[in-house]
């Protein structure tokens, strides 16, 4: 049976994911994210977060895959 969950795959990835993460709040105009209960935001708020954090990992895979 598959595991589910977040789990991060590469542990040495997690600090680049929190920062990317906190780079796209603030892009976002969510200042001070990393500090902010993430409970007193909108699932709006929270999902554009994660959402282009996907985006920006999908280009940079299409970038990595073309050789660009």
């Amino acid at each position: 049976m598959a595991t589910r969950g977040n789990r991060i795959v590469v542990p040495e990835a997690r600090q680049a994911l929190n920062q990317m993460k906190t780079e796209i709040a603030n892009e976002l105009g969510l200042t001070n994210y990393e500090a902010t209960d993430k409970g007193n935001l909108t699932s709006r708020e929270n999902g554009y977060v994660g959402g282009y954090m996907v985006k920006r990992l999908i280009e940079q895979a299409e970038r990595n895959m073309s050789g660009k």
